[in-house]
């Protein structure tokens, strides 16, 4: 039977869109109701702005990488639509480009050849693209799916402060939110590390560090705008 390895990379595509919307909807939404609720607002007026946050949110989420991934899916396409052309107009210049790809790393001349001629004529058009372009299955972009996925992380991750808004009283709310904020982070951080192979403590810090900044800041503003209100 074949060994058949399991590598971090093969993650990487969805790893990072729903990292990246997770951590969004945790912070942003939770920042939004930290500065609602510290400008004195009722209970009504911070479901009401969590809810807003989380649906404009999630879209915006999906919108974003949506447009960005497609641009770089774009690049891609071009790219190996000129490789593509590049290999019908001269093949025997392309496979010297390749062999001294090989040379280039660490192949002595006629093994590098060797290697291009063989992987040429299995399929010169996926050499070309993995060892002179960068691009493979694993890492080829795919905007359906980063969208998607941002727009349900960041739900997934928004509607936890969103919660903890609707269960605790508007009196304890500015504690209690935070505190549930940084604690989802927290187990966030340490999941997206152990997913992807990283030190734990150093992701762990990181998000609830930059987290706990942001919900200060929102929480001075809503404080002094209610203050002045």
């Amino acid at each position: 039977m074949p060994h058949r390895e399991y590598h971090y990379t093969d993650r990487i595509g969805w790893i990072r869109a729903a990292v990246l919307g997770a951590n969004d909807g945790i912070v942003s939404i939770a920042s939004l109701l930290m500065g609602v609720a510290a400008a004195g607002t009722g209970h009504s007026g911070i479901l009401i702005a969590g809810v807003a946050g989380l649906v404009a949110g999630a879209m915006s989420m999906a919108a974003g990488e949506y447009v960005s991934v497609s641009s770089q899916s774009d690049t891609e396409k071009a790219d190996l639509a000129r490789e593509r052309a590049e290999l019908a107009a001269d093949p025997a210049a392309e496979l010297e480009e390749l062999t001294q790809i090989y040379v280039q790393r660490g192949l002595d001349e006629v093994l590098a050849r060797q290697v291009a001629m063989q992987l040429s004529e299995r399929n010169a058009f996926e050499a070309h693209a993995r060892d002179e372009l960068g691009m493979s299955e694993v890492t080829v972009a795919r905007p359906v799916q980063a969208a998607l996925t941002s727009a349900l992380a960041f739900s997934a991750g928004g509607i936890l402060p969103v919660l903890s808004a609707v269960m605790a009283p508007v009196s304890i709310a500015p504690l209690v939110i935070p505190l549930v904020s940084l604690i989802v982070l927290a187990s966030l951080g340490a999941l997206s590390a152990s997913l992807g192979g990283a030190p734990v403590g150093k992701s762990v810090l990181r998000v609830t560090f930059w987290g706990a900044i942001a919900m200060a800041i929102t929480a001075g503003i809503g404080k002094l705008f209610g203050i002045s209100a």
